[in-house]
Formats: C-alpha cells, sequence, structure tokens
C-alpha cells in the first residue's frame, strides 16, 4: 500500500470535546470522524484496525466450532415482548415504528432472534449441540454517550450464542467459548484478566468478564498476585477480617458528637481508629398492587464498618432483597427511626418503630466487640457497643460489602489487589431463561420435549480500539499491538523524489515485504521528514524504517520501534529479514 493511495488526515489538536486519551488520539490520528452524538464515521485508517480485530474473533470462533450468521440490525417488537425485554428494557432500547404502525426495535443485542431461528430449525438431540455467532452493529441509546467509542450509541459487537441438550453440555461449550476468548485476546496482544463476574438477575454460576487492563478503566478488578484468583468487585468475597468476636472491655457509653455525621470525622473527635466504627445504610422494599401502588414497605438497617463501603450487588443477594430495594428517603429514615441519618445505629426500641425493621451485619461486623456506632439521637453516638450484651445478634450475617487492598484471598493463597479495567468481552451462562420464554424445545432420545441450555458470548469489536489505546499510548500518539496495527511496518523514504536510489530502495523492501504478507505502507507524499514521523507515531505503527541516500551510500537504513527511544542502523541488504524477525502476526 502506498500512502498516496491511502486516506490520511491526521490533526496537530482534538477536537474540545474529546474526553480522555483514547478519545483524542483516535481523532487526531484519523481513525474516527463525530457524526452525532456517540455515532462515530470509521475512517480507513480505523477500519483496517477493525477489519484485523474481526478476523482474529472469526478465525478463533470457526476454531471453535462456531457457526457464522448474520442477524438484522431491526427486530420485530413480538419477539421481545415474547421476553418480556420490550417493556422492561429502559429507554436504551430504541423503539421505532415503521409505515404500517408495526413495532420495531434497534437490536442491542440478539437473543431473541436467534432463539427464535433455535427453536424453528433445531428439532432434535442429534443437533445439538449448537453455537451461531454474528460480528453486526449494534445501538444502545445511552443517556449521555461520552469516551468516543468508549460509550458510545452505535457500536459493532461479535455475539454467540450456543444451544445445548443439557447443563452438562452447556457446561462444555462454555469451557469451549471460554479458552476461545483466552486465545482471541493473547492474539490481539493486549494486557487483560478474565474474572469471575456476578451472574446478576440471570441467575446459575458461570460468567466470567474479560478486562483489558487500562488506568482509566471503569470497572476494578480483583485479583491475588500470588495465584489465579480474579473476579470484578461485584463477585469478590470479603472474607471477615477477624476470627472470632472478642469479649467486651468497655461499657457502653453514649459520646456527644455535635454536628459530626460521617465515620471518620467521629473516629477523630472519638480518637478511635475508623475501623472500630460501623455505618448504617437503610434499605426500603415495597410490596405493590396490581396498579402498581406501595401497599407496605419493609425496612432493612445494614452494618459495615465505617472504612468499608456496600456492594449492592452482594446486598441484592439477601433474602427479602432479592426482588430489588431502594435506598429510604431521609424523610423516611426520620419517620421511622426518630433521627437524622448520621446518627443512627443498631441499638434501637423495636416496639417504637413505626415499621418492623430487620438487621444485616456484614461478616466482619458481626464479629466485632468495643465498636462504635450512632445512639439513635441527634448529636450522639455510642461507644463501647457489643453484640449479645448491648443488642441482640443480627437477624442476618452477610458478605455485604466491597474488598479493599490487603483483604485475605478468598482461595488462601494470599492477599488481594485492585487494578482497573475496561470490559470488552464477557461469556455467560443462560441456562434456559430465552428458550422458556418462547417455548424453544427440541426432542430428546425418548421423543419428548426439552427446553434447550444457552449461553451467550460477546466481544465489543469496537470498544477493543479504545481499551488498546488506552492501554499502550505515550505523549507522541498510540502504541498498536503488531497484531491488530492499521499497518504493521511503515517505510518512510526521505527524498523519495529525489533520489532515483532511495525510490528503488523504497519500492523493493515495500514489495518484498508485502510478498511475505507483512502489512506495509509506503509514504509516498513527499512530506518533511519530522511530519512524516510525527504522523506515523501519532497513528501508532509498530514498526517504521527510514531510507536514505545517505544511509544507502554507507550501506545501512534506519529502523526505529514505536516503543524504541531511538532508531538502530540496520544493513539495507539484511533489513527485509530483520523485520520478518520482528514483526508478530
Amino acid at each position: 500500500m502506498k500512502a498516496s493511495q491511502f486516506f490520511i488526515a491526521t490533526l496537530k489538536e482534538a477536537p474540545a470535546d474529546a474526553e480522555i486519551n483514547s478519545h483524542k488520539l483516535m481523532m487526531r490520528a484519523g481513525f474516527i470522524k463525530r457524526l452525532g452524538a456517540g455515532i462515530y464515521n470509521y475512517m480507513p485508517m480505523g477500519l483496517r484496525v477493525i477489519r484485523k480485530v474481526e478476523a482474529i474473533i472469526r478465525e478463533e470462533m470457526n476454531r471453535a466450532g462456531a457457526v457464522e450468521l448474520l442477524m438484522p440490525i431491526v427486530q420485530p417488537a413480538e419477539l421481545w415482548q415474547e421476553t418480556g425485554r420490550f417493556d422492561k428494557m429502559g429507554p436504551e432500547l430504541l423503539r421505532v415504528k415503521d409505515r404500517h404502525e408495526r413495532d420495531f426495535i434497534i437490536q442491542p443485542t440478539s437473543e431473541e432472534v436467534v432463539t427464535d431461528i433455535a427453536r424453528q430449525e433445531l428439532r432434535s438431540y442429534k443437533q445439538l449441540p449448537k453455537n451461531f455467532y454474528h460480528i453486526q452493529t449494534k445501538f444502545r441509546d445511552e443517556r449521555r454517550p461520552r469516551f468516543g467509542i468508549m460509550r458510545g450509541r452505535e457500536f459493532t459487537m461479535k455475539d454467540a450464542y450456543s444451544f445445548d441438550r443439557d447443563a452438562a453440555s452447556a457446561a462444555k461449550s462454555y469451557e469451549a467459548m471460554f479458552a476461545a476468548y483466552k486465545r482471541i485476546f493473547e492474539r490481539f496482544g493486549l494486557q487483560y484478566r478474565a474474572v469471575a463476574a456476578d451472574t446478576g438477575a440471570i441467575g446459575g454460576d458461570l460468567s466470567h468478564e474479560f478486562q483489558v487492563i487500562a488506568d482509566i478503566g471503569e470497572d476494578a478488578i480483583i485479583y491475588c498476585p500470588t495465584s489465579d484468583y480474579a473476579a470484578n468487585i461485584e463477585l469478590a468475597e470479603a472474607l471477615p477480617l477477624l476470627d472470632s468476636r472478642a469479649a467486651p472491655t468497655q461499657a457502653l457509653t453514649k459520646q456527644p458528637t455535635p454536628v459530626t455525621t460521617v465515620c471518620a470525622d467521629v473516629a477523630r473527635m472519638l480518637g478511635v481508629d475508623l475501623s472500630r466504627t460501623v455505618k448504617s445504610l437503610v434499605l426500603a422494599t415495597d410490596d405493590l398492587n396490581e396498579h402498581g401502588e406501595i401497599v407496605k414497605t419493609r425496612v432493612w438497617l445494614l452494618l459495615v464498618r465505617g472504612d468499608h463501603d456496600l456492594n449492592e450487588v452482594k446486598a441484592g443477594k439477601v433474602e427479602g432483597l432479592k426482588g430489588g430495594f431502594r435506598f429510604a428517603s431521609t424523610l423516611e429514615i426520620e419517620e421511622h427511626f426518630g433521627c437524622k441519618p448520621g446518627y443512627l445505629g443498631p441499638i434501637f426500641n423495636k416496639e417504637g418503630l413505626t415499621k418492623p425493621v430487620k438487621v444485616i451485619a456484614d461478616r466482619t461486623v458481626a464479629r466485632m466487640s468495643d465498636f462504635v456506632s450512632g445512639a439513635n439521637e441527634e448529636g450522639f453516638h455510642l461507644s463501647g457497643i457489643n453484640w449479645g450484651r448491648d443488642l441482640p445478634e443480627p437477624d442476618v450475617v452477610a458478605d455485604i460489602r466491597n474488598v479493599v487492598a490487603g483483604d485475605p484471598s478468598p482461595d488462601g493463597q494470599g492477599v488481594l489487589a485492585i487494578q482497573r479495567g475496561i470490559e470488552v468481552g464477557h461469556v455467560f451462562y443462560l441456562g434456559t431463561k430465552y428458550s422458556k420464554a418462547m417455548n424453544a424445545t427440541f426432542l430428546d432420545e425418548n421423543g419428548k420435549p426439552q427446553f434447550m441450555e444457552m449461553g451467550c458470548y460477546g466481544i465489543g469489536v469496537t470498544r477493543i480500539l479504545g481499551a488498546a489505546i488506552e492501554q499502550s499510548h505515550d505523549a507522541r500518539g498510540i502504541i498498536w499491538p503488531d497484531a491488530i496495527a492499521p499497518f504493521t511496518v511503515a517505510i518512510c523514504p526521505i527524498g523519495m523524489d529525489r533520489s532515483e536510489a532511495v525510490k528503488a530502495a523504497a519500492q523493493a523492501l515495500h514489495d518484498e515485504l508485502q510478498a511475505a504478507g507483512v502489512d506495509v505502507i509506503l509514504d509516498d507524499r513527499g512530506e518533511r521528514p519530522g511530519a512524516m514521523f510525527a504522523d506515523w507515531e501519532l497513528i501508532g505503527v509498530p514498526h517504521r524504517v527510514v531510507i536514505s541516500d545517505r544511509g544507502l551510500k554507507e550501506g545501512q537504513v534506519e529502523y526505529q520501534g514505536r516503543r524504541d527511544a531511538s532508531a538502530t542502523p540496520v544493513a539495507a541488504a539484511e533489513v527485509a529479514a530483520f523485520l520478518k524477525g520482528r514483526v508478530k502476526v
């Protein structure tokens, strides 16, 4: 490929609305052009990266036995009404009507459509297992699209769906996809972690996220540096930090704490460590009638250590909160407990409450003694609180907090650390959630209908670009791994229009590399060396060769890897072999 035949449109400055590094660099390097909020044109340079990402995914999906098809972007609403998602999904689901006033959706994902295919085509156990996948445009109407393609509205995703006869077979399909995903991300050349993830309302115990490690990542990845344990923060188990509950050593004492409602401030005022305090959080669950009106409200008091944070996903797994909860309003708290939220504590007169309350203590809190918490009276806290002596045992003891760095690893192999990650892939065991809703059955060996067991597996194709850039860039621009770079080698001839020797050497190297399957571009635009080098550093091409008259007279060219601080002289006659040895494909 010659640069004069391609389209290169770099910018010195990023647009003012570009927020994070990947957004800025993709705009400056000419990979994307904004068309509307969260909607981008993928320019030729960016599209080359997308196609390379897709090619790796396609090869590994095919290798794993998945079968490619293509499902439409516009889908009839009836399928989504069968599963209830047409009404349950929020405004992120873009709903449209055709000229006949029939309802359609712009797909964010394709579970309904692929299940419809399966129920029509997969009639017998002899046709199972089967895994269908496609690489297709998706649309999610984000309320606040931001960060360029990292949280855009239109994007490309690879989504696959497996169909099996039973849970054991489905687990094998899951493992095959998990292994395929590991190969995919290793081939991308990205630093990543596969972390156990929460399965949410779907249930089951098989779910992993694939996270590209990057400081800008929105997700907290919990891992043990001395073992294979890894999970996202929603799922990571927080073990109790005390082996057992110590005997009381302090008397229960009411302490004045005027205008002090935050645990950290209370600890400073009372001269105790923050880890000796307990904070109270009030949740509410509502029973609704057929008209959606609240007929009964239940109150839950959750207790976590003062230096810990509530994990809402874990709280949602506690019996009684599984159906959904909300944080009680300040007015509800004051009406129910008779005091302001900042002074709440677990010692209260249950008979004096307007509604019954259940106390849920985190595992660590349940083993604490002589702790500090609110006195349920404005301006006061209690110190020397002890379970059994001063208050009854909690109604429920559960893991309801976020882990913190230094916590013991659940596998007993060390302590936990935390890093940030960008979720770019997810493998998920669905079970019969969709097959039951859509009556997708097959006939078993005995001729009896059985619901298909399903799994789903997604990779954010366009999101990979942003994640890769966030992981690897510098002040000069993007640093692509070889496998997904728009071009792997850039040949930069100096004075090509003035020197036949330079022109011939550049063309010969280009042709030899191209014949060897190396993705090479020859910059024949006639740009000044500084401008030419700056463009390819911004674009992020991993390998650069500079050919000049002076170098050729000495029998040399200059090679510089994108991460190298300086160039390396290489014999002109050996540069092709040198590059073939360096390039990773």
